[in-house]
């Protein structure tokens, strides 16, 4: 039996790339499975559907290894999982090598192996470089005054007198927040921020 995985990050990503690289591949339309999910581990349902439906001599396509995972450790024992264990072959469609049809023989294991290692090692540090990237970017945004998150509501008309009264210990804090409408919380940080400025 012929199967075929894909997976992108997010809802809003589309899969039509890795499905159109399966279209020459004869696949039943109920063997494509498909994961809209981080690659940073394994608990994705449809992957482990697929997973326990496959058998010993099973053909399991996909698009690229960062597709499989982006964790180096867990892309190994993934791939050692469906090999060895559930005796399944897989094809990497971008990356001829990573073709374990090929070279049953102990020189097309270990290529194979070496070559996986690598490409799992370069998917995960890929993953990595995007997560320094972002915060890089975080930061020198933040240091340029961008602020993140949502805007801040607009304080109501009687916020600084009852701020002023609530500082003063002529009200507390909790009746000068009901009287702004605001949690209390909120009114302190805010009358906290008012007083700094």
């Amino acid at each position: 039996m012929m199967y075929g995985y894909a997976r992108v990050s997010t809802k809003e990503q589309r899969e039509d790339r890795q499905l159109m690289a399966f279209s020459g591949m004869q696949l039943p339309e109920e063997n494509i499975y498909v994961d809209k999910q981080s690659g940073k581990d394994f608990e994705r349902p449809m992957y482990k559907r697929m997973v326990r439906k496959m058998k010993e001599d099973d053909l399991l396509y996909i698009k690229s290894i960062d597709r499989l995972g982006r964790n180096y450790e867990e892309i190994l024992e993934q791939w050692r999982l469906l090999t060895k264990e559930k005796k399944v072959d897989i094809v990497v469609l971008d990356m001829p090598l990573l073709d374990t049809r090929r070279g049953k023989d102990l020189m097309g294991t270990f290529l194979s192996d070496v070559v996986l290692q690598v490409l799992s090692f370069v998917a995960e540090n890929e993953r990595k470089n995007i997560r320094d990237r972002q915060k890089e970017g975080i930061e020198a945004a933040k240091m340029r005054g961008v602020r993140f998150g949502r805007p801040e509501n607009p304080l109501p008309d009687n916020f600084e007198q009852l701020s002023s009264r609530w500082l003063s210990g002529e009200i507390s804090g909790k009746r000068a927040a009901e009287m702004c409408g605001m949690p209390l919380t909120t009114f302190r940080r805010r009358s906290a921020k008012q007083v700094e400025s």
